[in-house]
């Protein structure tokens, strides 16, 4: 039991004795503090965090995320074809689809796909 306590505070002091050098024997300039802040994807770091962005890419991005959610869920459809019959997986595969499809005849429908609108 003293020898685990001995080795986990030799763990400790060398751990902070790396921390500590890291900091001391790093060069970090002014510079380098606007690149680490928050904003690094092309907003102004000293400006706003609420200017007004297109929501047509709040759209592609919901779109996407649909899309990306029906690959998940088609993979488990192609393995239920193993265990049932044909007439059963049929059925289940195209109210599936007959769902995506009505959801994209509205996103058509509402112009959500046209970019320039």
């Amino acid at each position: 039991m003293l020898l685990i306590l001995y080795f986990s505070i030799i763990i400790i002091i060398i751990s902070n004795l790396m921390m500590f050098l890291s900091i001391i024997l790093s060069k970090k300039t002014f510079s380098d503090r606007e690149k680490s802040s928050p904003f690094e994807c092309g907003f102004e770091p000293k400006s706003s965090a609420r200017i007004p962005f297109s929501l047509h890419f709040f759209l592609i991005t919901m779109i996407f995320l649909i899309f990306d959610v029906e690959i998940a869920l088609i993979f488990p459809i192609i393995n239920l074809f193993k265990m049932t019959n044909f007439v059963i997986w049929s059925l289940i595969s195209f109210f599936f689809m007959f769902i995506l499809l009505i959801g994209l005849y509205h996103e058509w429908n509402q112009n959500m796909l046209n970019w320039t609108n």
